[in-house]
């Protein structure tokens, strides 16, 4: 739990649960909206938690907004792995959560950041998400354009929202194809969005730019 949880008074207290898959065990932590219309469940990507900037600052924010957050860990993580199993296998484990999200009856928005923005990119039209939020989407391997993930991301079928730091070498915006995706780029930002001292702007400006797409984003989904 953060210290921006404990103090908001626009949410419930995080609650935690373990979901079987077909992967191993997985853990959703629900920052529960007083009064939710919808569901943004992210995951981590595959050198990191739930513990990432973007994501806490997003489940800090969206619940006081009717946003309930659900904060995806994969079962490698729950296990305790250093490394990510294949996409295939990440997809498995989200497949085997997707119930659980869907359990509250609201629509859900599938998200994530890198491989957990790949994986909702895959598996959210079969699933039945009501859209795509991904954040920091690995165009490609740093250094190698050639080896496009573009495919996964023209093709979820479904309103898509791309958060992408200006300097993330796993794809710049400017790179990105067009398409039906819309598209913030969050200036000087790594692929964690991380931003050098010497940037025009603060960390906690590069979040708040983050949380304030996002959110307008969601917003205009209703």
């Amino acid at each position: 739990m953060t210290k921006r949880e404990t103090k908001s008074e626009s949410k419930s207290e995080p609650k935690s649960e373990i979901v079987a898959t077909g992967a191993g065990d997985a853990r959703i932590t629900w920052i529960a909206a007083r009064k939710p219309w919808t569901v943004l469940a992210v995951s981590h990507g595959a050198g990191g938690g739930v513990e990432a900037r973007d994501l806490q600052a997003l489940a800090a924010a969206l619940p006081a907004e009717g946003v309930t957050v659900a904060l995806v860990e994969q079962p490698w993580r729950v296990a305790g792995k250093k490394v990510a199993p294949a996409p295939k296998t990440l997809d498995t484990g989200w497949r085997g959560l997707w119930p659980a999200l869907a359990a509250p009856g609201l629509p859900v928005i599938a998200g994530g950041r890198s491989a957990g923005a790949r994986v909702a990119c895959r598996t959210g039209r079969e699933l039945g998400a009501s859209a795509v939020l991904a954040l920091s989407f690995p165009l490609h391997p740093p250094g190698k354009p050639e080896r496009s993930r573009a495919d996964e991301l023209l093709g979820t079928g479904l309103p898509t929202l791309v958060v992408q730091g200006g300097s993330d070498p796993f794809g710049r915006p400017a790179e990105f194809p067009a398409g039906d995706h819309s598209l913030v780029e969050i200036p000087y930002g790594d692929h964690g969005f991380a931003v050098p001292k010497r940037a025009p702007l603060t960390q906690e400006e590069a979040l708040d730019t983050i949380v304030r797409a996002v959110s307008e984003w969601i917003t205009s989904l209703k």
